[in-house]
């Protein structure tokens, strides 16, 4: 048996009915771009998350990129970022001229670690003009304390949130603690379109007024350039009513992953770790171990048909494309990029393909420690 790491077919099948149905609203109504779906899509998405607003754009990056300017980020500003999370951020940042300041991560759960913003923040000659805080994984950062540390400083926050839509900390969804948030629709995320989408939330009205025109050219009324920046950025009809649908089936689909995350946490005898717990500020949007021998051991579990990928396997800092920033040093970032791996795991996961996962995971080897004890660095 192989078992997948991930089958878009499945869900698309599972939803087909669903699917046409919402196609065809929209097909029937002759609106495909800026219609219906999208006012109801926003506002059940602001209704879900606990946010007065809801911006609908074209993906998840351009999601960030109108954010960050929305908050006041402008050419040469710096924005503070972790390097872990796979380019999109430093992506969106770059896009405005701006400059990302990299900060540490916590090897325990992956996330920006408070220690390291607070060195950062200290060392700095200039200060950032926002902080991005990624929720990465499906895991809520420690957004609180992150929060706190920001307003001492004075600097406004963004919550990435597009691996972790419906986490929760302490009864709060994840996204409803910084200034605004944003999340992408990519067909593999836990919210997902069949194509390309993003948001952002906010309940900054000035934020949102922002936002709402830098999508559209800048537009404050139709062929009326306000703002420069501006970008065509739009959701489409179709992706809003199929989202519409997705979104009613969020909760059950985010606890199936709990489940089959579970399923894997509960494997005695690992040969590495699991640095996430199943628990309410964590719904799995990848189910990541961290191995220190990663060659070894995915090449152990390939042998069982587990299919894999790395999650994330070149951090932003040492890419070529950022070659040109000023070289900083991100010890525990270099180090669990070369240990880390995802397991499979999406909501449509047959029984026997997760027994099978769980049997593999079990047949590893421990590698001569404890599993808690801390991975030495490379």
């Amino acid at each position: 048996m192989v078992i997948p790491f991930n089958d878009l077919s499945r869900s698309i099948g599972n939803d087909r009915t669903q699917i046409d149905v919402a196609i065809s609203r929209v097909l029937n109504s002759g609106h495909l771009i800026e219609g219906p779906e999208n006012e109801a899509l926003a506002e059940e998405l602001s209704g879900y998350l606990g946010v007065e607003d809801t911006i609908l754009v074209g993906n998840g990056t351009d999601a960030l990129e109108i954010a960050l300017r929305s908050m006041g980020v402008k050419a040469d500003d710096y924005v503070i970022t972790v390097a872990n999370a796979g380019g999109y951020t430093t992506s969106a940042v770059r896009q405005i001229g701006a400059l990302p300041l990299f900060v540490d991560i916590d090897p325990s759960d992956l996330q920006m670690a408070p220690e390291s913003l607070v060195r950062v923040l200290e060392a700095s000659d200039v200060k950032p003009a926002a902080i991005v805080v990624t929720h990465l994984f499906g895991a809520a950062a420690p957004i609180e304390n992150l929060i706190s540390l920001a307003k001492g400083f004075g600097i406004p926050v963004l919550e990435d949130c597009a691996q972790a839509l419906g986490v929760e900390v302490r009864g709060r969804k994840v996204g409803t603690f910084g200034d605004a948030s944003t999340t992408s629709f990519y067909p593999t995320k836990n919210l997902a379109a069949l194509g390309d989408g993003g948001a952002i939330f906010t309940s900054d009205n000035r934020i949102f007024e922002k936002a709402r025109k830098l999508k559209q050219y800048g537009w404050a009324s139709k062929y009326h350039s306000e703002l420069r920046g501006g970008q065509n950025s739009r959701l489409d009809e179709i992706q809003a009513a199929v989202l519409r649908f997705r979104l009613s089936k969020l909760p059950s689909r985010n606890e199936r992953r709990r489940e089959i995350f579970k399923s894997y946490e509960a494997v005695d005898n690992l040969g590495g770790r699991f640095p996430h717990r199943d628990n309410q500020s964590f719904v799995p949007h990848l189910a990541v171990f961290v191995a220190s021998s990663r060659t070894e051991t995915m090449s152990l579990l390939q042998g069982e048909g587990v299919e894999m990928m790395i999650h994330y396997p070149f951090p932003d800092h040492l890419q070529p494309a950022n070659s040109d920033l000023k070289r900083v040093s991100l010890p525990e970032t270099e180090s669990l990029s070369q240990m880390l791996f995802s397991l499979p795991l999406f909501p449509e996961m047959t029984g026997s393909e997760i027994s099978a996962v769980t049997e593999a995971l079990a047949n590893l080897k421990p590698p001569g420690r404890p599993v808690n004890e801390p991975i030495a660095r490379i």
